[in-house]
């Protein structure tokens, strides 16, 4: 066992004070800030998902995980496994065209596995 001595204390102190401060800094920043962007990304990143699931049977909807639609108008699914990624991908212009009535530019339409945890 390492003994803990006053200087390594002070190290630990010194590093979980540092990290408070910028957590608070990251906290505190206005509406543009890179947390805001990143739960707004996530928010969208749900909201789609939630708007393909809801187009999908509900057996078939269980097994989506994710779906992103990226710049280049690629959605992105992600789902449980292979069987189920083989039956989305059939069903790739519906769930293109529920994208779309969603609000998103998706052109194209990719299906991996994912683990939902």
């Amino acid at each position: 066992m390492i003994p803990v001595t006053e200087s390594t204390r002070k190290r630990e102190l010194r590093h979980t004070i540092m990290s408070i401060t910028s957590l608070e800094k990251l906290l505190r920043s206005g509406s543009n800030s890179r947390l805001d962007k990143i739960i707004r990304r996530a928010q969208n990143i749900d909201a789609l998902t939630s708007a393909l699931k809801a187009a999908l049977p509900a057996e078939m909807a269980e097994n989506l995980i994710s779906a992103n639609v990226h710049d280049s108008g690629e959605l992105k699914l992600v789902c449980s496994t292979s069987a189920w990624a083989a039956r989305l991908r059939f069903e790739s212009n519906a769930l293109i065209a529920a994208a779309n009535k969603a609000g998103h530019a998706a052109k194209a339409c990719k299906v991996t596995v994912g683990h939902n945890r």
